[in-house]
């Protein structure tokens, strides 16, 4: 699958895509760790509108996967504060790298603008997958979206290490 994806900055026209895959890959994705009022709660805490997403990229430089001329899976960046915003994957192509490469090239990016520590407020599902690839768990935390609670994981990335 890897071979058919391009990585590169999102564009305004990836916008509606990117509303559709923070909506599945939470409805669907995280269903394994969050109850169906979390995940409800969770995926209407940003509006699923192309123009929501626009403007999200023009807060946080977003890398796309993208597969067949549509985003696939994406990850926010907030380079100057070191931190991953988001990170997201269309649920029916999750756990084939495209999430790790999409991650592997922003942590690059953070580090390039000069900011060698990498932080994540981690869901639950990504958590497990970080903590075996070098990323240093700093505790749980909780999150209140719409009345409902939901935990995550804060996490960093030492210098020294790749993540990968």
């Amino acid at each position: 699958m890897l071979e058919r994806i391009r990585f590169r900055q999102a564009l305004p026209r990836d916008a509606s895509d990117q509303a559709e895959v923070f909506h599945h890959a939470i409805m669907e994705g995280a269903a394994g760790h969050y109850t169906l009022a979390q995940r409800e709660a969770w995926a209407s805490s940003l509006p699923r509108t192309a123009e929501a997403w626009a403007a999200r990229q023009v807060l946080y430089p977003t890398l796309v996967a993208e597969c067949d001329g549509h985003c696939i899976g994406f990850c926010e960046r907030d380079a100057t504060a070191g931190r991953i915003e988001t990170l997201y994957v269309w649920p029916s192509v999750a756990r084939q790298g495209i999430g790790a490469r999409l991650l592997a090239l922003s942590i690059k990016a953070v580090r390039e603008s000069g900011i060698a520590e990498v932080s994540i407020e981690a869901s639950l599902m990504l958590a497990s997958s970080l903590s075996g690839r070098g990323w240093e768990t700093l505790g749980e935390e909780w999150v209140e979206r719409r009345g409902e609670r939901l935990p995550r994981v804060g996490m960093r990335l030492p210098p020294e290490s790749s993540g990968e």
